[in-house]
């Protein structure tokens, strides 16, 4: 099944016409749980759940912390770079233009400021999944893709880091 779930992110037929649902094809039957003509309106949905693919994007987010595994890393603080797309229902917010209908970034990227500002984790992978963890604690998150870069971190490129995905369903 988690093999299938990743094949179901990575892979977007194209749209079909207005008012028809998308279809999974090309996988074997039953590999989802259903019959073959089990029908997704989206990638989002599961089963016939209302469930919107709307985006919140937050670009080039570029803090200072401390980070690494060598001894100089542990007592200077370098740049990190962070970019995060969050997977979330936009329509309330949309039809009432109220913020409290929405995913508040402004507030959520505050959170992330001081968690990467108080924390000192040795690898981009530990602070991308706490990332993670805290975007999904929004109310209406169902998704994060969080990429978390250090620039600069190895000679002649331009940066290193991770990219990672979560969703509800991995908070444990």
């Amino acid at each position: 099944m988690g093999q299938v779930s990743n094949l179901l992110i990575l892979w977007r037929p194209p749209k079909p016409a207005l008012g028809e649902p998308e279809r999974v094809e090309g996988l074997p039957k039953g590999a989802l749980g259903a019959t073959d003509d089990w029908r997704l309106p989206n990638l989002g949905r599961r089963c016939g759940e209302a469930v919107a693919n709307d985006l919140i994007i937050i670009r080039d987010l570029l803090l200072r912390g401390v980070i690494g595994v060598n001894d100089w890393e542990r007592e200077v603080e370098q740049d990190i770079l962070i970019n995060l797309t969050l997977t979330t229902d936009l329509r309330a917010a949309g039809g009432s233009d109220d913020i409290e209908d929405t995913v508040n970034y402004r507030t959520l990227t505050k959170r992330i400021i001081d968690h990467v500002e108080s924390h000192a984790p040795y690898t981009v992978e530990k602070l991308a999944q706490d990332l993670a963890d805290l975007c999904l604690a929004e109310v209406g998150v169902q998704r994060a893709r969080v990429r978390v870069e250090k620039p600069g971190a190895l000679r002649f490129a331009r940066s290193v880091g991770v990219e990672i995905e979560r969703s509800r369903q991995d908070l444990g």
